[in-house]
């Protein structure tokens, strides 16, 4: 009796692309990653190279005649303060805690004093206190006042500062995610809500409950920081299903790599080179860096036009996901192996 000897089928080795596609590729990554680190350096390094106030708000406030002298020399710095007029210096303060400006110049019988607001950037602060102690030439000590100062366990503001690329990267981590799972329409939406407000009740739980670097409504901080990474995880997502998965480098692009670095929370936007400044903040991290301020420090002013971003980058991305994978759920599936895409004609 003869035993049949069973063999295992042996897998096929991968192929292996052509000489011209290997070196296409080759090529591509060679040019691509240098031209990516590039940009990230020129985004990152570039503003803060060049960072200098750029018609800065200041107030300044006293006697018509003093006020205007000390308001003609602040102008002749090369345009780095927008000078605002106020009667005396309870309006400044005013201003100051409307986020108006920055800080104000008083000018009084004892010389000038200086109103600041360190929470809402203590880097402007600080080159306030040293712009406004050059105005004096007989080396009088500034008589400074902090207002609005920023807490005491965050003097520099550098746990707020450190919040915004986290954000970003959840926001970019939780749009992806969801659409590699394959996750559309409703369900997608859904799932982007219930992740951004979840991660906005932790940071909220961290940055004000255990740190003690925000000083504002609880819940309204938690609604801010939701609402920033959703705008952000929307957009990611919402690109995705418009244009496919490229769209998550895009999106991670616009926002990590622009975004960040432009935000201006760790400064101010004022402080950035034009239009730097400016185009940060109509990106989700510049807006949400604002947004927060506004909440935790100064009682919500100035919050309605970075809310009002944020909501249309949310809801623009949710927008964008609906429509997306109603498209991809109308498309005509792809004919089986083997099957024959001609239609069976009936008999």
């Amino acid at each position: 009796m003869s035993a049949t000897s069973a063999t295992t089928p042996t897998p096929a080795a991968p192929e292996e692309l052509p000489p011209a596609p290997q070196a296409r590729r080759m090529v591509a990554v060679a040019v691509l990653v240098p031209l990516l680190v590039t940009l990230a350096l020129w985004a990152f390094t570039w503003p803060a190279a060049r960072m200098a106030p750029q018609d800065l708000p200041l107030g300044v406030a006293g006697p018509t005649a003093a006020a205007s002298a000390v308001k003609n020399q602040l102008e002749q710095q090369g345009g780095a303060f927008e000078i605002h007029r106020y009667a005396d210096e309870a309006a400044a303060r005013d201003a100051i805690r409307d986020r108006t400006v920055y800080g104000a110049v008083v000018v009084t019988e004892r010389g000038p004093k200086l109103l600041t607001a360190s929470a809402a950037s203590p880097v402007v602060a600080q080159l306030l206190e040293q712009a406004v102690a050059a105005q004096s030439p007989d080396g009088t000590p500034l008589e400074t006042d902090d207002i609005v100062p920023a807490p005491a366990t965050d003097p520099r503001g550098a746990t707020l500062s450190s919040s915004v690329l986290p954000m970003a990267i959840a926001g970019v981590a939780a749009g992806s995610v969801v659409t590699m799972l394959g996750l559309r329409r409703t369900r997608a939406a859904l799932t982007l809500v219930v992740t951004s407000t979840v991660v906005g009740l932790v940071a909220a739980t961290l940055t004000h409950s255990w740190l003690g670097a925000l000083t504002g409504d609880w819940w309204a901080e938690a609604g801010v920081l939701s609402l920033s990474v959703l705008a952000v995880s929307a957009a990611v997502a919402g690109l995705a299903a418009l244009i496919g998965p490229a769209g998550i480098g895009v999106g991670a692009l616009l926002i990590v790599l622009l975004g960040n670095p432009f935000s201006g929370v760790t400064s101010a936007p004022e402080l950035l080179p034009e239009p730097i400044g400016l185009l940060g903040q109509w990106l989700p991290p510049g807006a949400g860096g604002s947004l927060l301020r506004s909440v935790s420090f100064f009682d919500g002013a100035q919050a309605g036009g970075p809310a009002l971003i944020l909501s249309l980058w949310a809801v623009l991305g949710l927008t964008a996901v609906l429509l997306g994978g109603r498209r991809a759920g109308h498309a005509t599936p792809a004919p089986e192996p083997g099957s024959s895409a001609e239609p069976t004609p009936a008999g």
